[in-house]
């Protein structure tokens, strides 16, 4: 079986209304030296070749995947008993890509990407009001381009593993590791 096809199986049966964002999935990086950061971002988008997420690269995500590019996610979807994990390497989405995604995204969006200085500290909520006034006029009356400083990444996975809850904690735990092009199904003790 294809890991790809089971996620997508997945992911379409997470799409109910007892789950509130089925794409948030957490994100754990690490700096060269080892220092683990984990958050939640949004699945933008996944194929065969990996699961793509945006950010500032200004970010810390971002700064920590430029210079240490290994990642994992994690999806949790409790009402289904699911968990994903998707561990490995990260590589930037091309431009023409991240110009896609950030024409798709709400103006306000849009507009926040170029105001915020992402992970920067902010001396007081007055100052990040008017950078998206001073942006929003920037802008009136006409589209807002993608920042420079602003794009995505693809965690290409060399290893996903299907988590499913089971009584008395003898849980299901399916891996599949990639071999070159390949995939191999194994099964882990709970």
């Amino acid at each position: 079986m294809n890991p790809f096809e089971k996620f997508a199986t997945w992911y379409a049966e997470a799409q109910r209304p007892d789950i509130q964002d089925p794409s948030e999935m957490s994100l754990a990086t690490a700096t060269p030296d080892g220092v683990p950061s984990v958050r939640v971002v949004l699945l933008k988008d996944f194929d065969e070749r990996g699961f793509v997420f945006y950010t500032n690269l200004h970010s810390q995500k971002a700064r920590e995947l430029t210079a240490n590019p290994r990642a994992s996610l994690n999806f949790r979807w409790a009402p289904l008993q699911r968990q994903v994990r998707i561990e490995g390497r990260v590589e930037p989405v091309t431009a023409a890509e991240a110009d896609a995604y950030f024409a798709s995204r709400p103006r306000g969006s849009q507009i926040g990407a170029w105001a915020s200085d992402q992970s920067a500290p902010l001396a007081n909520r007055e100052d990040l009001v008017r950078r998206v006034a001073e942006v929003e006029a920037k802008y009136a009356g006409s589209s807002v381009p993608r920042p420079p400083h602003w794009s995505g990444f693809r965690l290409i996975p060399a290893r996903i593993e299907f988590w499913t809850g089971k009584e008395s904690r003898l849980h299901e735990r399916e891996l599949f590791t990639r071999s070159g092009k390949d995939w191999h199904l194994g099964l882990l003790n709970p």
